[in-house]
């Protein structure tokens, strides 16, 4: 009887040893896991050059402007282009909201300014190269890449809305209906 507590403890040293291992492997194969950011939460800060030059920084929005962060998985691809020339034909609907909106991936900043070029982006598309600000938004895929996410911020700098179904179709569309459900100020 005396093995029995001994035998039942090492079981319990093995299952508690399985867990922590698949707990660190999820974390490595599913890095978005490790940074994922939720509704209500503190949006994270970022300073990211643009595509049109300039260099973004989150916090000089708050208590400023409502800001839309809309990740991309790669410049110059056909969901992209179509997304990116979505947002660019209805920016003056967009901009009827008190919100300054981007276009954000992990691609090369050269590579983001050629694709602002060719789609006639009339919005900053931002360059995350060290996949940093991507991690933190819990945006990064398994094949190293942004996933389509549309992240919503307030004013106050917290996530209002976590689009995880963009259709790059209609994200100009869906952009602005999310902004009037989210309460999101007009301009005046």
């Amino acid at each position: 009887m005396k093995n029995a507590p001994r035998g039942s403890n090492l079981k319990s040293q093995v299952i508690h040893r399985i867990t922590a291992t698949l707990m660190a492997v999820s974390l490595i194969a599913f890095p978005s896991l490790a940074g994922a950011i939720e509704v209500g939460d503190m949006a994270p800060d970022f300073r990211l050059p643009g595509a049109d030059g300039g260099t973004y920084q989150l916090s000089d929005y708050r208590g400023k402007q409502a800001v839309v962060l809309a990740w991309f998985p790669k410049a110059n691809t056909h969901g992209c282009t179509i997304e990116c020339k979505s947002l660019a034909e209805s920016g003056d609907q967009i901009r009827q909201f008190d919100v300054t909106y981007f276009m954000a991936s992990v691609d090369p900043l050269a590579d983001n300014v050629d694709f602002a070029e060719k789609t006639e982006a009339d919005f900053p598309l931002l360059s995350d190269e060290d996949k940093s600000v991507a991690k933190a938004y819990g945006v990064l895929g398994l094949l190293g890449v942004a996933k389509r996410h549309t992240i919503y911020i307030g004013k106050d700098g917290r996530v209002l809305k976590i689009d995880t179904q963009v259709r790059p179709e209609t994200s100009a569309q869906d952009m602005v209906r999310n902004l009037g459900e989210l309460g999101v100020e007009r301009r005046h």
